[in-house]
């Protein structure tokens, strides 16, 4: 049976979402968290069935003047329901699995449908609205948890703050400089320009960036991530990221190379801390940056002539489908060490596999996921990321490839490098001093979900490429696409071989920079921290003069009119003044007040 497709477009998912969020709070656990996954199922069946048919802009009316678009569905919006509504479903699952409190569970679905609202938006105005509220929800998941969790939440919700503010400057200065290039009330529809105008470039990349983890303007990603309930990490460590690269290919679809060497320079930059972390948690959130930087590598190269830059777009848009998938996965296999240890110290871990072998193996799924390991699903990705940098020869340095690809190369060793530490440590380190239970039922499943995903599409990658844009021109002979030849199975093994020994080698060296190598959060907290009680305390220390001066000008102004005699006295003057209100006084009184009054207005 073919469900309409009006009927289909006609339903936002979002909506749903949202009100599986009150369903999980009014409803006993089980029911409402079966609502909940019913609800965010349905976004994943809506986007698969929509795929076949039904794109266009849906919903759509005015606001302000302007065309608005609540449900915009492309081959990039499409794609984004189809990952975010199905690992939504596996984390409802885990997060039911993981005990976590309703509030827990409501305050994600919010999250959820405030990104899916994101993600179906169709112009500049919807999207900023939603983006704007994604912090927000984002923001009360983190705070939910308490503890540390309540003072990171507040350096979250500064980040977020002034990003969206920035990107809303961005929209506004977009909206200006296309007036007169279309009609009044398009100016902000996605259909209305290729792209955030030139003139708002700086401010959308920044404002955007933010969301992104740009290098110096990533901190709150591992001060954040490692600290609210281990089952809204799950939900906090794929979306507003996913979501924002997904962005900064609406606002920026031609590319640009100055994206692509970001992307490369995040890549190495996210692996080497991560390297040097021993909490999990905190370790995998620095992969976050890392593997956004693959994904804006390929947007970036859409600046390549076609079909290469069609390739490059298909392939970053992969990587971040895949990333949802394995990025869950793995802090979904972390959190139920943590979970069920109470421990969050990787050195303190060890010998876990023989007590949690489901948990180790699908660690070991999400593991050669992200280190793209033939077989799963980053490899597919990953390495079409790399065949488009392959085509960049700016700045030349070895074996004639250039330096987009070193550092995506150098970031994959780094990455396999990080999750041998990870599964080292947590898994095989020294003797099992901890002697706890395996994953629950529905921790199992919700990990089983991501994990068989990961499997299947780096087997079957055709049903993956079938997701992306641009599916007819990479399955076609005018584009190379064999991810499985010789070459890249011997690039691959390099990489691995590259990291196995680059850990062992470095393993002392990384424990010494451990503890002596501070990321930029080691400066930015303290000086914000400190700006921000030096400018309350001058601001209040300035009201507080201009108070004092006032009054006691206002004082002085009262004395000198109710004896004039005495202020004169005081001053020098022995007059005599006669009785009752005479000239002089009404002059020093009006003198008084006009002073006074001056003195108020300047």
């Amino acid at each position: 049976m073919t469900v309409p497709t009006d009927l289909l477009t006609s339903i936002p998912p979002y909506v749903l979402i949202a009100f599986a969020a009150l369903a999980v709070l009014a409803l006993p656990r089980r029911s409402g968290h079966a609502v909940a996954a019913l609800a965010t199922a349905f976004t994943f069946a809506q986007a698969v069935l929509l795929g076949d048919g039904g794109t266009g802009a849906h919903l759509a009316t005015q606001f302000l003047g302007f065309d608005v678009v609540f449900f915009n569905v492309d081959q990039f919006s499409l794609l984004m329901g189809v990952v975010v509504g199905f690992l939504a479903t596996a984390a409802v699952l885990y997060a039911y699995g993981s005990e976590a409190p309703t509030w827990v569970t409501a305050f994600a679905l919010i999250y959820v449908a405030s990104t899916v609202a994101t993600i179906y938006a169709g112009d500049w105005l919807t999207l900023i609205f939603f983006w704007e509220l994604m912090a927000v929800t984002s923001t009360l998941l983190v705070w939910q948890h308490g503890g540390a969790a309540v003072r990171a939440g507040y350096r979250y919700a500064l980040f977020h703050g002034t990003g969206g503010t920035i990107l809303l400057a961005a929209v506004v200065v977009h909206g200006v400089s296309m007036l007169g290039s279309v009609p009044a009330g398009e100016i902000f529809l996605f259909s209305s320009t290729t792209g955030i105008h030139a003139s708002a470039t700086v401010l959308a990349a920044i404002g955007i960036g933010i969301n992104c983890g740009f290098i110096f303007l990533h901190s709150w990603l591992p001060d954040t991530y490692p600290r609210p309930h281990v089952a809204a990490s799950v939900f906090l460590s794929v979306f507003t990221t996913k979501t924002a690269a997904y962005v900064m290919y609406r606002a920026f679809p031609e590319g640009g190379m100055w994206l692509a060497y970001l992307g490369g320079f995040m890549a190495v930059y996210g692996a080497f801390f991560a390297l040097l972390q021993y909490d999990p948690r905190r370790l995998l959130s620095y992969h976050i940056q890392a593997q956004v930087g693959y994904m804006l590598a390929g947007f970036g190269l859409a600046t390549l002539a076609t079909p290469y830059g069609e390739f490059a777009v298909t392939g970053g848009f992969a990587h971040l489908f895949n990333n949802v998938l394995y990025k869950s996965l793995l802090f979904m296999a972390v959190g139920v060490v943590v979970y069920r240890t109470g421990v969050e110290d990787i050195r303190e871990m060890g010998g876990l596999w023989r007590v949690m072998p489901i948990t180790f193996l699908v660690y070991l799924v999400g593991a050669a996921s992200i280190t793209a390991v033939p077989g799963f699903n980053g490899f597919i990705s990953k390495g079409m990321v790399l065949d488009s940098a392959h085509k960049v020869h700016e700045y030349v340095l070895l074996l004639d490839s250039g330096l987009l690809w070193w550092l995506l190369v150098l970031g994959g060793v780094g990455t396999f490098m990080s999750f041998i530490k990870l599964g080292y440590y947590m898994f095989f380190h020294g003797s099992a001093t901890l002697s706890p239970d395996d994953a629950t039922l529905f921790q199992t499943a919700g990990m089983l979900l991501a994990a068989g995903a990961c499997v299947f599409l780096g087997v079957f990658y055709t049903q993956l490429i079938e997701l992306m844009p641009f599916t007819d021109l990479i399955l076609s002979d005018e584009v190379y696409f064999k991810p499985y030849s010789r070459s890249h199975l011997t690039e691959s093994a390099a990489l691995l071989v590259a990291g196995f020994v680059g850990f062992f080698a470095l393993k002392r060296p990384l424990g010494w920079l451990a503890h002596r190598m501070p990321d930029v959060d080691a400066v930015l907290f303290p000086s914000a921290f400190y700006l921000g009680r030096g400018s309350v305390w001058g601001v209040t220390e300035l009201w507080a003069a201009v108070d004092r001066a006032t009054m006691a000008l206002a004082g002085a102004a009262m004395r000198t009119a109710s004896d004039p005699r005495e202020a004169l006295a005081r001053a020098g003057f022995d007059v005599e003044i006669r009785a009752g209100i005479g000239r002089s006084v009404l002059f020093l009184t009006l003198t008084a007040g006009v002073a006074l009054f001056a003195f108020l207005l300047v």
